[in-house]
């Protein structure tokens, strides 16, 4: 009688994971989408002609000005993103918790719709950032080939200078051979 007590609890549980709510993880995933494309996208676009901004946060838009340092600045800050979202997710979860927002809906055409309008939408954001030449994430400091190794005229260091390089004897004092 324990095996099947078990296997109902495990079946039942398994059918209230995976059946319903289908619009409520729909609606979550629009709105996560919505949220990221606004964390890559910079503050002001480019191609925006009458919102003309002289404040120095503007992609640059000449040769002179693309070499020169500026931040990305994005139209949504990563901590007011990361915010959203968990209140998204936890909106999400609580209509979770009400048999309204369990609405029957064939999920495969949801899921392909999701789909489709996710491919779309970073093909556009992207073809955006490579258009305007801009990299809305950073991967950490530049490495250089030579990073930390000297390459001078005597090798760097005291390793080249006039004399042998110091000995240390006993108690860490300096003794030079002679």
């Amino acid at each position: 009688m324990m095996e099947g007590s078990d296997q109902e609890d495990n079946s039942s549980i398994e059918s209230t994971a995976a059946n319903g709510y289908f619009i409520v993880a729909y609606g979550l995933g629009i709105f996560l989408l919505n949220n990221f494309i606004a964390f890559l996208s910079p503050l002001e676009d480019p191609n925006d002609v009458g919102g003309q901004r002289d404040d120095g946060l503007s992609l640059p838009s000449t040769a002179k000005e693309g070499k020169e340092y500026r931040p990305f600045a994005r139209r949504l800050p990563e901590f007011k993103f990361w915010l959203a979202c968990s209140r998204g997710v936890i909106t999400s979860i609580m209509m979770t918790f009400f048999s309204v927002f369990d609405v029957p809906v064939f999920w495969p055409i949801l899921l392909m719709y999701f789909g489709v309008l996710f491919f779309m939408t970073m093909k556009r954001q992207i073809a955006h950032m490579y258009k305007h030449k801009y990299v809305p994430i950073s991967f950490g400091k530049h490495k250089y080939k030579d990073a930390g190794r000297e390459t001078g005229e005597f090798g760097g260091g005291m390793a080249g200078s006039i004399g042998t390089a110091p000995q240390y004897g006993a108690g860490g004092a300096v003794s030079r051979r002679r």
